[in-house]
């Protein structure tokens, strides 16, 4: 039996019993809610391969391939800043039919596209989708998750935009023969398909949502349907009563802050937002998504043809798999914090002897070797973990709105990194370039070091306390055991 069902990460009473029959239900769920972490991967990965093929079609020159990667981040950053109020206002469940729908629009431009403009209007389009995608998903996983494996469930957001994009390498391996970019943007429109039919029969309506919404005939329903009626009945007026809690303390501590979106800023929720909105930045600052983006490029650059630069990024991508599985294991067993202290110190040390190797032109094996454990060490620790605390340091109040700015400082940052690396790496020096990514990372590790506190086996009140008390702000209540293991 598995105990600690939770209408939101973190916040929990009475330990209860889900069974074994409604632990598979709820696991069903999350995979189908991370169907659009999937999309995420794909449309971001995809893009690899393609630009070998589009840049030749297209005549695009080194700005003009920077655009077409990162011009889907514009896209990215609206589509996350919006989707925490668009959430909020229709529900979860339709927001994510209605992204997997923008994802099936933008893939339609992009494989049409008769030329720059018209590609570039189509990435915009996907960047919409994963904005919104990336900021839903965690919030959705968590508010359907089980305490006991609440951070399992969250990293599988991440594992499936690790999948989406192993399997956007292959799909440009598959298609590397024929050159056809346009067939290998055309594959994102079958999963983006089954997250607007899950989306329509098989999701049920977050809990949370539907409480706070007045609607908990809904909710017990729902909560029903994996535990029992009198569970269900306990869980609903609880979740009641928190909300009621809630409002009344934003009523007495930011009468003058109206919404979500001021409350961010509220001292109470500040600590949470710093941290949210530091890993966002530094996940991307860290120089990750240079690798995914443009492992054929930086591979080719070692005198790989295209096609063999394509096939070994796809190693890339089973490394990157591999050790999401790996985090996965790990997150509700070794914590949070360790994972990513010990991912940003790996991460600092693999990116700096990866632009060692361009400096001083040592051979392609050795520059694999370097961008494999980089790309392992994020992958094990700060790539899925992150996704995890913006789902758990936020009050739930915030908590849709706080994941929305978290991730549109990690879409702004990825778009920054993204269309400054090829004019940067001109510039510096690719070996260089790599360097500045190693430096952001050891500062990083001293933040979290200081900053970020362990969440695993925590409620929502005792993080807040722990964020607080790293701040050096006194804490409102006082948990002493959860204190002096913070």
């Amino acid at each position: 039996m598995v105990q600690g069902f939770s209408r939101e990460p973190g916040t929990h009473g009475p330990l209860i019993e889900v069974p074994p029959a409604g632990l598979r239900k709820i696991r069903m769920w999350a995979g189908a809610i991370a169907m659009g972490g999937f999309l995420f991967g794909f449309d971001t990965g995809v893009v690899s391969g393609a630009l070998l093929y589009i840049r030749k079609d297209f005549d695009l020159n080194s700005f003009e391939q920077g655009s077409v990667v990162s011009v889907l981040l514009i896209g990215a950053v609206i589509g996350a800043m919006t989707s925490g109020k668009l959430a909020e206002r229709i529900g979860r469940r339709p927001s994510l039919g209605l992204i997997g729908a923008v994802f099936i629009v933008g893939t339609i431009i992009v494989t049409a596209a008769n030329g720059y403009p018209m590609l570039l209007a189509g990435r915009i389009v996907l960047g919409l989708a994963v904005g919104a995608a990336s900021a839903l998903v965690p919030v959705y996983l968590s508010e359907i998750s089980p305490t006991s494996i609440r951070g399992r469930l969250l990293t599988l957001n991440q594992l499936l935009i690790t999948t989406g994009i192993l399997v956007a390498y292959l799909v440009n391996l598959v298609f590397a023969s024929s050159g056809s970019w346009r067939s290998m943007f055309a594959v994102g429109a079958i999963p983006a398909a089954l997250l607007v039919i899950a989306s329509a029969w098989l999701l049920p309506e977050s809990p949370q949502w539907l409480i706070t919404h007045g609607r908990k005939q809904r909710a017990h329903e729902g909560i029903a349907s994996v535990t029992d009626d009198a569970t269900a009945d306990r869980l609903v007026q609880r979740a009641e009563q928190r909300i009621a809690d809630e409002r009344a303390k934003q009523q007495r501590t930011a009468a003058d802050q109206g919404n979500a979106r001021k409350r961010l800023t509220a001292p109470d929720v500040r600590p949470a937002l710093i941290v949210g909105l530091t890993l966002a930045a530094v996940q991307q600052f860290g120089g990750i998504n240079t690798i995914i983006y443009y492992a054929p490029t930086i591979i080719q650059q070692t005198g790989l043809s295209a096609s063999n630069s394509i096939f070994y990024s796809v190693a890339i991508g089973v490394i990157n798999l591999v050790m999401t599985l790996v985090a996965i294991r790990l997150v509700d067993r070794v914590g949070r914090r360790p994972m990513v202290l010990v991912s940003l110190g790996l991460m600092a040390v693999s990116v700096f002897m990866l632009g060692l190797a361009f400096v001083t032109g040592m051979n392609s094996v050795l520059t694999l070797l370097f961008m494999v454990v980089y790309i392992a060490a994020f992958a094990g620790g700060l790539g899925p973990v992150f996704w995890t605390l913006i789902g758990e340091i936020f009050p739930p109040s915030v908590r849709a709105e706080g994941s929305s700015a978290s991730t549109a400082v990690n879409w702004i940052s990825n778009f920054v990194v993204s269309l400054a690396f090829l004019p940067l790496a001109s510039l510096l020096g690719q070996g260089e370039t790599f360097w500045v990514f190693a430096a952001i990372c050891v500062v990083a590790f001293f933040f979290v070091g200081r900053y970020v506190p362990e969440t695993r086996g925590r409620d929502a009140e005792q993080i807040q306390e722990a964020l607080q008390s790293r701040f050096g702000n006194p804490p409102e209540t006082t948990h002493s055991e959860h204190a002096r293991t913070r």
